[in-house]
């Protein structure tokens, strides 16, 4: 199977107050952008197609040295299927469209994406054969999301979006946090029949299920998505909680590489800090990205260790 992502991140934070483009906001320390991006690339994706359109000069700037993303310039934001129609010709032109070949379709937002989530969706995808299989989560609280449709056998059907659900529909629990994967033929010959027919006018990546089901096509969806994962960004208070999640992970690593966090709550560290086997991290410690702290020691408490510093 070869791997390929379209990642959507032309959208501008509007709803963040934000001169700058949601996806360079940063969490723990680096753009958020760069969280999906690695995810992909350890799930074994060899070719990284970025929907941009908002703020591009930075965007590209930004990740200047990566030399397996692909720019695809959005000038106008028509929907989810209207970024990939943009992507077609490079995918085409780079990826191909033969039977072996696969795309991931990604929201550039979605910082908590995790490698093994993509690892699993392709794994089903492959042994049903499918056409098109969707992580998807199971949500106490679904509003805002597409709901997956399923027939009576629990068949995958559709997805709706919320603003076109009926009442019954909204009371689906199981929803879609844009983590698609296609075999990229078929989705590319899908999309010549996606029409805005719907309350926002757009062209949605979601109408391609029915069409492919319209063609005899197999759909699958895996509900592997943990709860927490699925939280994306659209406010700086959803900003701050999804930075939240991801301190929790960042703490939990080195602790589980024998760091000690006297107060995790009280205490702070970016991504890409490495530190030694039996060092004790005291209350109200921050430590910027990329520091290097050596084994054995003892920081805090009330210290800040500025990024890339090191300490032996």
């Amino acid at each position: 199977m070869s791997l390929s992502a379209i990642i959507l991140a032309a959208g501008k934070a509007t709803r963040m107050k934000s001169e700058k483009v949601k996806v360079l906001h940063e969490i723990c320390g680096r753009p958020m952008l760069s969280y999906v991006l690695d995810a992909c690339r350890e799930a074994g994706v060899k070719r990284l197609y970025v929907v941009i359109g908002h703020d591009r000069d930075r965007v590209m700037q930004s990740y200047a040295h990566a030399t397996d993303i692909t720019w695809v310039i959005q000038e106008e934001q028509k929907g989810t299927a209207h970024a990939v129609m943009v992507a077609r010709a490079q995918v085409e032109a780079t990826t191909g469209v033969g039977d072996d070949d696969h795309l991931f379709v990604l929201g550039g937002d979605g910082p908590l994406i995790r490698a093994e989530t993509l690892q699993a969706l392709a794994q089903k995808h492959t042994a049903a054969g499918a056409s098109v299989t969707l992580a998807t989560a199971i949500l106490e609280n679904p509003t805002g999301y597409g709901r997956i449709l399923r027939d009576g056998a629990g068949n995958v059907i559709g997805i709706v979006e919320q603003n076109d659900a009926t009442p019954e529909q909204r009371a689906i629990r199981e929803v879609n946090p844009t983590y698609w994967l296609f075999r990229a033929a078929d989705l590319l010959a899908a999309l010549d029949h996606v029409k805005p027919n719907n309350k926002k006018g757009e062209y949605y990546l979601t109408d391609t299920l029915g069409i492919l089901r319209g063609q005899g096509k197999r759909l699958e969806a895996l509900p592997s998505v943990p709860p927490e994962d699925v939280l994306s960004i659209n406010t700086r208070s959803e900003l701050a909680a999804v930075a939240g999640v991801m301190q929790k992970r960042i703490q939990k690593l080195h602790m589980d590489g024998g760091v000690t966090l006297v107060s995790p709550e009280n205490t702070w560290i970016e991504f890409g800090v490495t530190i030694g086997q039996d060092t004790t991290v005291d209350p109200f410690t921050w430590i910027g990205g990329g520091a290097h702290i050596g084994a054995g020691l003892r920081i805090g408490p009330h210290r800040v260790v500025p990024p890339n510093e090191v300490i032996e």
